[in-house]
Parts: structure tokens; C-alpha cells; sequence
């Protein structure tokens, strides 16, 4: 696919799939939330599990789960990302192109496989689309009634990200998570658009093929990416909140960098 038949947020990031491991990965602060994020797919999830994921980026949370017993297809809109993800991990992992946007049509391409028993995507992939009713109808067409589905999305209210932003002289930063409808955003010179989506927002797409569970905030005292490299080099605060957040995650979701939504498959037909 052209980078010119992708979408705005695709093509973004298309154009740091090279440099994208090397950019996050190192941050303390990330390492910090995606231990969160992983030991709720690891209990969601047994091992044996046929998974999908989307939005995968380079893969890294999909290898995790294949190492640990699970069977993953991960899928992406960024061709740049797949081929990354392909580069480090060759056949441990199964990867294809599709945006979650198009996942109705994605689903016919998968008709004769049989149905996943779950399926998640991590640390807002889904915040770059606007509506995801289509989403919704495409990926309950992919799962077993009953199946979990994860979801790790942009909180709407983060404390962290207000102050670091504020400090930073960015203050139009510090309360765009507030804004409703699309949010404009840049990553390596593209402009593209966000959606902080509600907790009811989520529900009204996403019904009623799934059934809204639980939700806990990732990141409620680990503070955000903003703070790097800053709090990467004060492991100790780090770990302080890190423990914090464990407590934290069920009572304070609401204020979290993340938010870790889980739903059920509804046996209501897509």
C-alpha cells in the first residue's frame, strides 16, 4: 500500500516505524505502564488463547504473549510498523495490514478461520479513530461469544500530563484531553487527529456486541511520556508511584494516563 492510500495517522506513523522501539521503549515511565498493561492481558488471557490485536505497532506486546503460550494475530494500519514488527520476530508472530476503521471488511478476509477467543489493543491505537461503531461490528464478527476484549485507551482527565505540560510552557497541552470531537495532533511533521473517547462514548459504539465489564487507569501516578527523560533517571520516585498506582488503578480509573477498558462479547449478531 502507498503511503498516499493511508490514512492521516497511518501515514505518521509510517514515517517513525523505524525509529519508533529506540524512541519509546528506554522510557522508565512507559516500562512502568506496560507491566501494568501486561499482567491484565496475562490474566484475561489463558495461555492457548487465539488472540488479535490492533494497532500492534512493532509488535512488542504480541511477542510477549506468543513467548508466554498465546497465538496472536497482530494487525496495524502502518505497513512500516507490520514490517518492523516482521523484522524482529519473523514467523513468532502472525501480521497483517488493517486499519481498525476497515476491520468490517478486514473480518471478511478472515471468515474462514475460526473465531478468536479475545482480542486487545494497547496504549491508544484506538484514539486515532474518530468512530469506532464500525470497529465494533467488525471485530465482534471475529470473537467467540463470552471472549474478552481489552482495551487500552487515552484517559479523558490526566493530573500528570497537566502539570508536566503546564511546566513546559504548553499550557494548550495541559487541557486538550478535555476537548470533545477531533483533537489535532503532529508526530514527525504530520498532522493528524485524535479522539479522547468517553467512557459512554465507548459504550454507545461499541454495543451492543459487548458489554462493558470493568475499567482501572494506567498511569494514575506513574506520570506520562511528557515527563521523559526526566523521570527516567529517578527509578526510585518511580518505583513509589509505580506501587502507588497499584492501588490506585480500580478506585481513581478515571484519572489515568490510560485508561484499561474490558468488555465481553455480547452473543448479540454482527
Amino acid at each position: 500500500m502507498s503511503a498516499s492510500g493511508l490514512a492521516s495517522a497511518a501515514q505518521a506513523f509510517d514515517a517513525i516505524a523505524g525509529s519508533f522501539d529506540a524512541r519509546f521503549i528506554p522510557w522508565k515511565s512507559v516500562e512502568a505502564q506496560r507491566r501494568a498493561v501486561r499482567r491484565a492481558l496475562a490474566e484475561a488471557f489463558r495461555p492457548g488463547a487465539r488472540l488479535i490485536e490492533i494497532g500492534a505497532g512493532t509488535g512488542e506486546d504480541a511477542a510477549w504473549l506468543a513467548t508466554r503460550g498465546r497465538d496472536v494475530l497482530m494487525t496495524d494500519a502502518s505497513p512500516a510498523m507490520i514490517a518492523a514488527a516482521t523484522s524482529k520476530f519473523g514467523a513468532l508472530v502472525r501480521c497483517a495490514v488493517a486499519a481498525a476503521e476497515q476491520f468490517e471488511a478486514f473480518s471478511d478476509t478472515l471468515a474462514a478461520e475460526p473465531l478468536f477467543d479475545g482480542a486487545y489493543s494497547v496504549f491508544a491505537g484506538l484514539n486515532c479513530v474518530s468512530d469506532l461503531t464500525g470497529f465494533g461490528r467488525g471485530i465482534a464478527r471475529l470473537l467467540e461469544p463470552g471472549a474478552p476484549m481489552l482495551l487500552v485507551m487515552f484517559g479523558t482527565c490526566c493530573p500528570g500530563e497537566m502539570v508536566v505540560e503546564t511546566m513546559r510552557g504548553r499550557p494548550r497541552n495541559a487541557f486538550r484531553r478535555l476537548r470533545r470531537g477531533d483533537v489535532p495532533a503532529r508526530l514527525s511533521g504530520r498532522d493528524f487527529t485524535v479522539r479522547y473517547h468517553r467512557r459512554a462514548d465507548l459504550v454507545r459504539m461499541l454495543g451492543p456486541w459487548f458489554r462493558l465489564e470493568s475499567r482501572e487507569g494506567i498511569g494514575v501516578f506513574v506520570p506520562p511520556s511528557a515527563a521523559e527523560p526526566w523521570i527516567s533517571a529517578h527509578p526510585r520516585l518511580l518505583g513509589l508511584l509505580e506501587a502507588a498506582d497499584r492501588l490506585a488503578a480500580r478506585p481513581l480509573a478515571y484519572l489515568g494516563d490510560h485508561i484499561l477498558y474490558r468488555f465481553v462479547r455480547t452473543s448479540e449478531p454482527a
